[in-house]
């Protein structure tokens, strides 16, 4: 295996151009790559040390914040304008993962972190993801951390990021460079859904890179707020989360953003949810309404039916707290 690094500014495209052949990949942080390497999960011919590019640092401006895709996860869970702006993206980057590897891994890396189903890291085991085509033993076996929604009869693993949750609720777009030149993807078409292709994870090509991320700031973002549970406090991925933007004019909700982890094979936005709360009161009646068409299509399986009602109590705390603080 060789690892390529490049000190100068101006080398982004080179990196993309070597990155074009199947066997390699980018690394920065390598918090997950690395184990997945170790593990025998993944197997790559070439390292491409992207560290050096020039793709850190959180601009700011009066519509958007936009964020180098080299940051770091606590750098810009720290940042003054994100904690101000953007609280539920602050919030959900303090929830992932331990301080040290806050301090490490970067937001890029953190949005293309592999799922941790204990059948797709154990290269023993039959996985579509990994080995399309060889089977799926969550479906019928130990399936308590997997997807109650968005599933496929090929795959049923949960997507990990709490960043990408955030940012999906935020209407983020990623920023990416591949060798057809730079592009936008909006967070709502960057993960893909298992189908009958659940080693297609996201939209982007082959080499392609995450350059930024850009997130809008508007007056819904600045109350926004994120809840996570979890099985213990600290370096522990989310059983349930969730992003919630509301808009209350006096007891009314007036706008709703509601997006969710740890219940789906990629961050989840429920638009039912949302219609069930905007023109209505934020009130007890409106919030269990949301939260029924929350899990109105939720298939869980024999040891994950508990997500059901805790997703639900989830979303039931996270309203409440816009109640009494309206």
């Amino acid at each position: 295996m060789d690892a390529f690094a490049y000190t100068r500014a101006d080398r982004s495209e080179r990196a993309v151009r070597l990155a074009a052949d199947p066997g390699a990949r980018y690394i920065a942080g390598g918090t997950d790559l690395l184990n997945l390497m170790k593990d025998g999960v993944q197997r790559h011919d070439h390292l491409i040390d992207i560290n050096a590019l020039p793709l850190a640092g959180v601009r700011e401006t009066n519509s958007r914040i936009e964020l180098g895709a080299m940051s770091r996860m606590s750098d810009v869970a720290l940042h003054q304008a994100v904690r101000r702006r953007l609280p539920v993206l602050s919030q959900a980057l303090l929830a992932g993962a331990s301080p040290q590897v806050r301090n490490m891994a970067t937001l890029g890396g953190n949005l293309l972190q592999r799922t941790r189903c204990w059948y797709f890291r154990d290269p023993t085991m039959p996985c579509n993801k990994r080995e399309p085509g060889s089977g799926c033993p969550a479906l019928a076996g130990q399936n308590r951390w997997h997807a109650i929604v968005g599933g496929s009869g090929q795959c049923i693993a949960v997507h990990p990021s709490d960043l990408a949750v955030a940012l999906t609720a935020l209407d983020a777009t990623v920023r990416t460079l591949s060798a057809e030149g730079p592009r936008a993807i909006p967070m709502a078409d960057f993960y893909l859904s298992p189908g009958d292709t659940p080693h297609l994870e996201t939209a982007l090509r082959q080499g392609e890179l995450i350059t930024g991320i850009d997130v809008p700031v508007t007056d819904l973002a600045a109350g926004s707020r994120y809840l996570k549970v979890r099985d213990r406090a600290t370096f522990e991925f989310a059983v349930v989360s969730v992003a919630a933007l509301i808009r209350l004019r006096g007891d009314e909700v007036r706008e709703a953003r509601l997006a969710f982890g740890g219940i789906a094979p990629r961050p989840w936005r429920s638009a039912e949810a949302e219609q069930a709360l905007v023109g209505r009161p934020l009130n007890a009646a409106t919030i269990k309404a949301a939260g029924e068409a929350l899990v109105v299509d939720a298939q869980p399986r024999e040891h994950n039916a508990f997500k059901v009602p805790l997703v639900q109590r989830a979303l039931s705390d996270i309203l409440d707290q816009f109640r009494r603080n309206r």
